[in-house]
């Protein structure tokens, strides 16, 4: 998509109809550039609709992110760890751009956000589809001096950090499903995708992706649900989501608190708080492993993060990264 194309979203961001004629003069071209430009928004997911003598509208006006609005409601300790911040408009993932970095001091973060992502990434090889400034698709970026001995368990601190974002915002009944989905009910409002480079012994550098639906739209549910994942859930099913920007800022708050707790203390200090929002304890569970499909009963979590279940044979750890799971039938 065009420089133009972010432009004209912005100039339609408020759903009111703008008529051709003027949406020509801001931009520079004829209208017939301003058609062709209206009708490519389609590939950002979003649905524009036009009229005779009316002009061009989005069908429902779009909340943009806004970088300075997000720096300065950043808590003063935040802000001090922070080394860059950008908020894209089209990219093929945040977490790639991050992860380009390689000079990023230990105690800072770059922090990446995009409107809307090409090729964003989900667990397990997934895409994560989400139009044009729907929800939030962000990448907080991380440099250990030295490994944490749970590392593994880094993405659950992160779900914690997504929970005390949201619940800041307003949002309480949200849950963690192991290892790195967030649901409301039993339908996924968010995903959360940790990439890592680390030395035997020596430093880390960890990017963590975080998706988030604040609105979808019909067409998209379809489009998630063809995938076969879990039922999508957006915040404003069922309240008025909170502004883009305001919940930016808080998630990057949180995880910058989580990043720096996590260092010196590993997961220790996120154990209780996850567990109160598990929402695979106690229940029956299915775990998709390589060597075949076996039902058990989720017994929660130990020290590590690592899940526990009961299976026929007795309780197991089963380690992240290795399966996924679905509550049975």
């Amino acid at each position: 998509m065009t420089p133009r194309g972010a432009e004209l979203v912005r100039l339609l961001a408020d759903g009111a109809f703008h008529s051709g004629e003027a949406l020509a003069a801001a931009l520079g071209v004829t209208r017939a550039a301003v058609s062709k430009q209206a009708h490519a928004l389609d590939a950002w997911g979003l649905d524009v609709e036009s009229a005779p003598r009316r002009g061009y509208r989005l069908r429902a006006p779009v909340d943009l992110l806004d970088a300075e609005e997000i720096r300065a409601r950043l808590a003063p300790a935040t802000r001090a760890r922070l080394r860059r911040l950008d908020v894209h408009d089209d990219v093929e993932s945040t977490n790639t751009r991050l992860l380009a970095a390689n000079d990023l001091p230990p105690g800072a973060f770059d922090a990446c956000f995009a409107e809307f992502q090409s090729a964003g990434r989900g667990r397990r090889g997934r895409g994560w589809v989400a139009p044009y400034a729907s929800g939030l698709c962000a990448s907080f970026s991380w440099s250990f001096r030295e490994a944490p001995a749970e590392l593994s368990a880094l993405s659950l601190a992160a779900g914690v950090a997504a929970l005390r974002a949201l619940a800041a915002c307003g949002v309480e009944d949200v849950r963690l499903k192991w290892p790195n989905d967030l649901l409301r009910g039993d339908r996924k409002l968010g995903g959360i995708l940790c990439e890592l480079r680390a030395e035997a012994g020596g430093p880390a550098f960890v990017v963590i992706g975080i998706g988030l639906n604040v609105r979808l739209d019909e067409r998209t549910r379809a489009r998630i649900a063809e995938s076969g994942g879990l039922e999508p859930a957006a915040l404003t099913d069922d309240a008025a989501a909170p502004r883009r920007s305001v919940l930016a800022a808080h998630l990057l708050d949180a995880l910058a608190a989580v990043a720096a707790d996590f260092e010196l203390q590993g997961f220790a200090p996120f154990h209780a708080e996850w567990s109160r929002a598990d929402a695979l304890a106690g229940r029956a569970v299915r775990v998709l492993a390589h060597r075949g499909d076996r039902d058990g009963r989720a017994c929660g979590i130990d020290a590590d993060g690592s899940l526990l279940v009961d299976f026929a044979g007795g309780r197991e750890r089963v380690a992240a990264g290795e399966v996924s799971l679905r509550p049975s039938a």
